[in-house]
């Protein structure tokens, strides 16, 4: 069971910052749980609806998992219930199939209820709610938030029906590598208080505050890195640490995106800035990639290796992370989209060929679980988690 006053006095006795894992296949997902476990600290696990979905609403690709069969697995592995599940980015068009299939607003918005009351039933602690997404016109913060409360709302009463504890994350904005203003962080907060207070509902536990960091192939291409250890573009740090300063204020706790790829160094000052809690994804994806791809490299499985490269490449789960001027090519293209594939069944099929012909380790995912836990740890220790 959940305890938010074990994670808030961990929180305060580690001065640290919470890990967000993003849940980018399966052996992710029992890396996190055993590394939450071994070390007994408390990790996020923050499922965006393109990574588990309610079963209503077509599952996800991790592990071809509903958002139901998702929380009943890690509920039987997490013995210390150290695992803190979050649904990530829930809202309007946050499902690939939705902008596939151009729904319009309204069905949008009826598909993000029917997740969340999933999520709520399920047993999700942490709901995100991300409606910054329009594929039919640009909106603004106002309109942004009109879609915030009245999914809130739903949230809350859904919470109160099916006699749930939750707590709230807000995005009023998409992820990117603009830090956000002092003005428009302010005045989101304000409507939020007001909105929360008239209602009488808790505030949000997390505000998403844009950073500076951005996520692009490989790399983190955003300026936090420049604003915090190389001392450059200091009106940018100040607005950070300012952003910072006024959720505090108002006892919001800040969350970032995008920390991916960042170095130790910048991590560490994490916890001394006060940001409460970084996510990270798509970094351990391509960690879990190339530790198979090294695999393959090892046992001179050259035939196997073109097969899932073409695999991936075919894929083009790659393309929206992609630079305008990309340098990479179809190696470096399979590394960023691997783990979309590895619930397929074309990959299941050359997995088990792969399994039967390596000599060097005896369990397959096991080593790529152990590859996975290391990258893991790392922002563990350097969020100060762990000692």
């Amino acid at each position: 069971m959940f305890n938010l006053k074990k994670l808030e006095d961990f929180i305060s006795k580690k001065e640290c910052t919470l890990l967000g894992v993003g849940p980018m296949s399966k052996n992710c997902v029992d890396a996190a749980i055993e590394l939450a476990n071994d070390f007994d600290v408390p990790l996020m696990i923050i499922a965006s609806r393109r990574q588990i979905e309610a079963s209503e609403l077509g599952g996800g690709y991790v592990n071809n998992w509903s958002t139901e069969e998702f929380v009943k697995y890690v509920s039987s592995k997490d013995k210390k219930k150290n695992l803190i599940l979050g649904r990530d980015h829930g809202g309007p068009w946050q499902n690939d199939s939705e902008k596939e299939q151009k729904i319009d607003f309204k069905n949008a918005m009826e598909n993000a209820k029917k997740s969340f009351y999933v999520d709520i039933k399920s047993g999700f602690k942490f709901i995100h709610i991300d409606p910054s997404q329009d594929i039919f016109k640009k909106i603004s913060v106002d309109e942004v938030l009109n879609r915030v409360f009245e999914l809130y709302d739903f949230c809350h009463s859904t919470a109160k029906e099916l006699n749930k504890e939750i707590f709230f994350e807000v995005s009023t904005w998409e992820d990117g590598g603009a830090v956000n203003s002092v003005e428009e962080v302010d005045y989101v907060i304000s409507k939020l208080n007001k909105f929360c207070e008239e209602r009488k509902f808790s505030k949000p536990y997390f505000f998403v505050v844009r950073t500076g960091n951005h996520v692009m192939e490989m790399q983190n291409i955003g300026t936090f890195e420049n604003m915090f250890k190389n001392n450059l573009e200091p009106n940018e740090k100040q607005k950070v640490l300012k952003n910072i300063e006024n959720c505090n204020k108002h006892n919001i706790k800040i969350k970032e995106h995008n920390a991916d790829y960042l170095s130790d160094d910048i991590l560490k000052i994490h916890p001394k800035l006060g940001i409460h809690a970084s996510n990270v994804a798509p970094e351990f994806g391509t960690t879990e990639t190339k530790a198979l791809l090294n695999i393959l490299e090892k046992n001179n499985l050259t035939n196997e290796k073109e097969k899932f490269i073409e695999l991936c490449f075919n894929s083009e789960k790659w393309k929206k992370w992609m630079l305008p001027k990309t340098q990479s090519g179809k190696l470096e293209k399979a590394i960023i989209s691997g783990h979309y594939n590895f619930s397929s069944q074309e990959f299941l099929e050359l997995k088990k060929q792969i399994e039967n012909k390596i000599n060097d380790i005896d369990n397959l995912d096991n080593y790529l679980k152990e590859e996975v836990k290391k990258s893991i740890f790392r922002y563990m220790k350097s969020l100060n988690l762990v000692s």
